[in-house]
C-alpha cells in the first residue's frame, strides 16, 4: 500500500473524528480507542507489506548490469538502460534497488582511478589513530612534486562521492559525463565538512606541492568550498592558484562573507559555467559581484561539468599563457562562444 493511498485512506477518518468530538460527550470513549488504534499503525510497515526481501547482488554481473564499450550502463542480456522501475508499485524497494546499485558503481568509479588514472589512494587526516573518523582523497603519485601545474577536482554535495559528479548520469548516462576521469585523463595527457576538508587538503598536499600552476574544477556545493578555502587561506591560494573553473557553483560571497579583495580575485581568475538553456560560454547575466558567469549550454545542474569541459580547459589554457607573459587573463571574454569546430 503506498503511502498516498494510505492518507486517502487515514484523512476522512480524521476529518470525522473532529466532527465527533465537536458533538456527543458520549461518543469521547470511541474517539480515544480510535485514536489508540490509528496510533498502532506504522505507515513504513504499510509499505513493506508483500515487499520482496531488500536482499541486493554486490556486484554489477549480479545486477547483470555492464558498462560498454562508450562508458554507458547497460543491461548484460537485452542491452537495454537501467530500468528504476524494475518492479511496479513498489518504489520503496525500487529506491533501494538503486542505492544499491549506486554504492558498487561508486566502488567502481575508485577502481578506476586507481587502475585507469593511475591515482593513489590516501587516508585522512594523516596521522589519524585508529579510534578516529577517517576520509581519504585520491591523487597522483608526483602531485607533490610536478613542478609545472596541479589540478584539483572538487565534488558537489549528496551521495557523490570521489571521481563523481553525479551517480545519477553515471547511471543513466555515461562515464563520461557523471564522473571525473576525462578530466584527470586530459589533464595527465597535457602534463599536468566539505569546507574543512577542503582547507585540510590544502594544509597538507596541495600547498606543499612544486606545481607553478594549480587549477581548481569545482562543481556545485565544491564551488562554495573554494571560497570558503580562499576565506581560510587567501594569500596562499592566490600565491598558488591559476584559474578556478566553477560549474554552476553554489557558492555567494555576501552569506560568505568574501571580502573585496577575494571577490576582486574572483573576477580575474575564476569563471562560473551556469545551467543555462543559451549556448556554452554566452554571457549570464548576475546578481553577485565575483566571477563571471557563462553558460553551460545545459540546463541540467548534474551536466554542467561535462558540456563546459572543452571551454574549461580553453580557459586554463589562456589563463596560463597569460601567467607566463606575465598579463592578467581577460576572462570576460567567456561572453563570446567556441567555435563549432574547436568543439
Amino acid at each position: 500500500m503506498s503511502i498516498s493511498l494510505s492518507f486517502l485512506i487515514f484523512l476522512p477518518i480524521w476529518i470525522n473524528m473532529a466532527q465527533i468530538q465537536q458533538g456527543d460527550p458520549g461518543e469521547k470513549e470511541k474517539t480515544t480507542a480510535l485514536k489508540d488504534l490509528l496510533s498502532r499503525i506504522d505507515l513504513d510497515e504499510l509499505m513493506k507489506k508483500d515487499e520482496p526481501p531488500l536482499d541486493f547482488p554486490d556486484t554489477l554481473e549480479g545486477f547483470e548490469y555492464a558498462f560498454n564499450e562508450k562508458g554507458q550502463l547497460r543491461h548484460i542480456k537485452t542491452g537495454e538502460p537501467f530500468v528504476f522501475n524494475y518492479r511496479e508499485d513498489l518504489h520503496r524497494w525500487n529506491q533501494k534497488r538503486y542505492e544499491a546499485l549506486g554504492e558498487i558503481i561508486t566502488k567502481y568509479v575508485y577502481e578506476l582511478l586507481e587502475k585507469d588514472c593511475n591515482l593513489k589512494k590516501i587516508t585522512i587526516p594523516v596521522d589519524a589513530t585508529e579510534s578516529e573518523p577517517k576520509s581519504f582523497i585520491f591523487m597522483s603519485e608526483d602531485a607533490l612534486t610536478n613542478p609545472q601545474k596541479l589540478m584539483v577536482l572538487i565534488h558537489g554535495s549528496g551521495v557523490v562521492r570521489a571521481g563523481q559528479w553525479a551517480r545519477r548520469l553515471i547511471i543513466n548516462e555515461d562515464l563520461d559525463s557523471g564522473t571525473q576521469i576525462p578530466f584527470i585523463k586530459r589533464a595527465v595527457d597535457e602534463n599536468g565538512s566539505p569546507e574543512e576538508h577542503a582547507v585540510y587538503v590544502w594544509d597538507h598536499f596541495i600547498a606543499q606541492s612544486a606545481a607553478e600552476n594549480v587549477f581548481f574544477v569545482a562543481h556545485s556545493y565544491g564551488g562554495l568550498a573554494f571560497v570558503e578555502l580562499m576565506i581560510q587561506r587567501e594569500a596562499d591560494v592566490k600565491s598558488k592558484v591559476t584559474a578556478v573553473a566553477l560549474t554552476d557553483s553554489v557558492h555567494n560571497v555576501w552569506h560568505q562573507e568574501a571580502g573585496k579583495t577575494i571577490r576582486e580575485w574572483m573576477r580575474e581568475n575564476c569563471c562560473n559555467w551556469v545551467s543555462s538553456l543559451e549556448p556554452l560560454d554566452t554571457s549570464v547575466e548576475s546578481m553577485l559581484p565575483d566571477c563571471p558567469r557563462v553558460s553551460a549550454g545545459t540546463d541540467r545542474h548534474e551536466l554542467t561539468s561535462w558540456k563546459s569541459f572543452p571551454s574549461i580547459f580553453k580557459f586554463f589554457a589562456e589563463a596560463s599563457e597569460a601567467k607566463s607573459s606575465s598579463q592578467k587573463p581577460a576572462l570576460t571574454r567567456r561572453s563570446h562562444r567556441i567555435k563549432h569546430e574547436e568543439l
